[in-house]
């Protein structure tokens, strides 16, 4: 019986040696994603033999002239001689695009790589539901010269529940701090001789077009830009917005940069009754449509056709219309009212204004992260994916880009809005960027305050409901306030404010607080 138990032992140790070894020569013969085409075979070296397409979802209207499709006919060609992969864009139009971009995210569709953004794409809500896979581990092996360039402190801010969700836009010299275009040489004639720095001469300079330009609307825009709320916010206050998605207007900011973590909402505030009498009091005056609740026309091509006084943007998109406008307008002078001219209220942006994230569903992550590190850090790839073809799109002239003589904008316009990833080392200074930018770079450099929210990852598990309702009603009423088209303006705010606290304001703005308050502790340490 003895002998028998001895031998029953020694064929479990034989069992157990077989299967560990078999174990070992597993993990040495390589490792694969399920479903992933792409593998890492014993020596480390990763397996790109099987062809694959990777998906990225980036915002804006597709363009139709063809120029896209001709374009990334080159960049995969460059794609398939290096990794083996084919690069195809999802577009989320900009018609309702925060809900087609959630609902997308939420459908559990396999995209493989997503523009996101912390501060106007909802991404940490996105991470929180799932939508966004943990890359910590494969950043290293698949993206290395971006995992490189990346600085450990800027990782940090790219975190959420301690892991990697998302690779920022950090080396980007960019802002995009709002506010009106307007035409200088018309404010002259209406007697505006200063730059304009607050709404009360900017209505002036509405009335003035009224008054003065038979046939043009002040500001003719459709009902969906309710920037207006936020700027007169910056304007007239000295609070900051909150890194918190409440559908078309921000509820919840902070009191002020020096007060950042005391939760506070402008729509309770003196302020908002002001903004909201004094959009009244533009709409009665006709400073645009009265059908502008469901105007859906180009606001920028009317400006440029001298059609419209006013457009309505950030600094970025000043410093390339400037220039545009000596071509469209010849003779015709534009500058720009930025929010932060009336009280130097300038936050600098985050670095993840602008982020680049993988699907919770890919079934090629690893090729995805490849395709990236191309994308970012290969110089061909990189001009051809941002700028298009040279001799088509641009030629470069003493150093700049510049458009090819018989340039079509209509006919050979292109644009792969990667807003996820660009870097200023392969950066062409446009010939069509005003120049003068850099003195009002340079001026903000002077006011502007560090972005105080890098790592607050703020948790709406227990009021995603609550959420979910304040965007219904920011929705609905914010258009309607922000066009002078909801009657009473003191009474429309006091319903927004009762329609806000019957969806969970007040529980809102508690969550919001405690994680404020943990995130003070996490970063001042007290």
């Amino acid at each position: 019986m003895v002998k028998i138990k001895r031998i029953l032992v020694l064929f479990l140790v034989i069992l157990l040696t077989f299967s560990l070894v078999a174990c070992t020569g597993s993990s040495q013969t390589g490792s694969k994603n399920s479903e992933s085409g792409t593998k890492t075979n014993a020596n480390g070296e990763v397996d790109t033999s099987k062809e694959v397409t990777i998906t990225m979802m980036v915002l804006g209207d597709k363009p139709t002239n063809g120029q896209l499709e001709k374009v990334m006919e080159q960049v995969n060609t460059k794609l398939k001689e290096k990794v083996n992969a084919k690069l195809q864009l999802k577009w989320i139009e900009w018609a309702d695009y925060m809900t087609k971009y959630n609902l997308t995210l939420a459908s559990g569709e396999p995209v493989d790589l997503i523009i996101t953004a912390t501060d106007w794409l909802d991404a940490w809500g996105n991470a929180q539901k799932g939508a966004f896979m943990d890359i910590t581990d494969l950043l290293p092996k698949y993206a290395p010269k971006t995992f490189e360039e990346v600085s450990k402190e800027s990782w940090e801010e790219t975190k959420y529940d301690g892991k990697i969700v998302m690779i920022p836009e950090d080396s980007f010299t960019q802002w995009v701090n709002h506010g009106f275009f307007y035409r200088t040489d018309w404010a002259k004639e209406f007697g505006i001789t200063e730059p304009i720095k607050d709404f009360e001469t900017l209505g002036k300079y509405f009335q003035g077009i009224k008054d003065n330009k038979k046939g043009v609307i002040p500001w003719d825009t459709p009902g969906t830009n309710v920037t207006t709320a936020w700027g007169y916010t910056t304007s007239y206050s000295d609070a900051i917005e909150l890194p918190i998605t409440t559908g078309v207007f921000p509820i919840y900011w902070a009191e002020s940069y020096e007060d950042k973590y005391k939760v506070m909402s402008p729509v309770f505030e003196d302020v908002f009754v002001d903004y909201a009498k004094m959009m009244k009091d533009w709409a009665d005056k006709g400073y645009w449509r009265s059908d502008v609740l469901n105007y859906k026309g180009d606001t920028r091509a009317l400006f440029q056709a001298g059609k419209t006084g006013a457009d309505q943007h950030h600094t970025e998109t000043f410093s390339g219309l400037r220039p545009q406008m000596d071509l469209k307008q010849p003779g015709s002078e534009i500058d720009m009212f930025a929010w932060s001219d009336t009280r130097d209220n300038l936050v600098s942006m985050s670095i993840t204004h602008g982020a680049t994230a993988v699907g919770a569903h890919s079934k090629n992550p690893e090729r995805a992260l490849m395709v990236y590190d191309l994308i970012r850090n290969d110089e061909e790839i990189y001009k051809l994916f941002n700028y298009g073809i040279e001799g088509v799109q641009y030629e470069i002239v003493d150093g700049k880009r510049a458009r090819p003589e018989g340039y079509d904008e209509t006919k050979d316009a292109f644009s792969a809005n990667f807003w996820g990833g660009r870097v200023d080392k392969f950066e062409i200074p446009s010939a069509d960027k005003w120049e003068g930018m850099s003195e009002i770079y340079a001026q903000y450099d002077t006011i502007k305050k560090p972005y105080p929210y890098g790592q607050f990852v703020f948790d709406s598990t227990p009021v995603e409901a609550e959420l979910s309702a304040l965007s219904q009603v920011t929705a609905q009423l914010v258009p309607a306030i922000a066009f002078g088209k909801a009657g009473d303006p003191e009474k429309a705010v006091k319903d927004f404010r009762k329609r806000l606290e019957a969806a969970g304001y007040e529980k809102v703005q508690k969550e919001i607080q405690k994680q404020m308050n943990e995130y003070k502790k996490l970063v001042e340490g007290n």
